[in-house]
């Protein structure tokens, strides 16, 4: 567990300065060895790691491939002596707009349970230094979970959170149900991952306040497996594919 206690930390305004300079780095991140993923060391002593998700095309949807590259990256950081801090990234537009849903569309139960899906995701949340997410855009679903796994989150004035996976007929399934509640409180936390609805960085930073994760991570976990045993869940994730609206039997 990181040495920092995980909260949900969102500034509005006065971080548009920072913003812009993590803007201005990612124009020469150097993307390596690395498919879905910028990787660089910055400051001027280099000890700042970097890592940009970088699948524009996507709005930088976590994939399984981009997922794991993220875990390498983290491993090396971790590893090397110089670096003390680690930054994670995405673009103006989107610091990541969710997982892979044309991925996770067929899964079956079995295979989600079996194999314990997303289960390498909490890899952000176990290591040793801190960990700053810089957020402009959309952090939605996984992306959103993505960033409250992170020590700190700096956000820009268009930064958007949100726990929209209800409207694909299953539930967050890599800490949303758990974090959420612990950032911005249950009230607010439970009428975003019902409704779907997104709030934005200053709406975050007015209902935020510190409380212990728990184990509900977990229970989570299983709860999120079980849906791919239900049509609906296959009906959400077909209609967000097909582009059209989704016809929900409740069963």
């Amino acid at each position: 567990m990181a040495t920092f206690c995980r909260s949900l930390t969102l500034l509005g305004r006065p971080t548009s300065s920072l913003v812009y300079r993590l803007t201005a780095a990612r124009q020469c991140s150097s993307g390596g060895p690395y498919e879905y993923i910028l990787v660089d060391k910055k400051g001027e002593n280099k000890n700042v790691g970097f890592i940009q998700l970088n699948r524009p095309k996507a709005l930088n949807a976590l994939c399984d491939g981009l997922m794991k590259e993220m875990g390498k990256a983290l491993d090396d950081f971790e590893a090397d002596s110089q670096v003390g801090a680690i930054v994670i990234t995405g673009s103006d537009r989107a610091f990541a707009a969710g997982a892979d849903i044309k991925e996770m569309q067929n899964r079956t139960f079995q295979e989600c349970y079996g194999g314990n899906f997303l289960s390498h995701w909490n890899r952000v949340s176990t290591v040793k230094k801190p960990v700053i997410a810089a957020v402009n855009g959309y952090a939605l679903g996984g992306g959103c979970e993505l960033a409250m796994m992170c020590d700190i989150i700096y956000a820009g004035e268009k930064a958007q959170f949100g726990q929209p996976e209800i409207l694909l007929g299953t539930i967050p399934g890599a800490g949303g149900t758990q974090r959420l509640t612990r950032a911005v409180g249950k009230s607010l936390a439970m009428e975003m991952v019902l409704t779907g609805d997104r709030i934005s960085a200053q709406e975050a930073k007015q209902s935020a306040f510190e409380l212990t994760l728990a184990e509900g991570n977990r229970l989570e976990k299983r709860l999120f497996h079980a849906t791919f045993a239900t049509e609906d869940r296959k009906e959400g994730m077909t209609a967000f594919v097909e582009k059209r609206k989704a016809n929900f039997q409740d069963q």
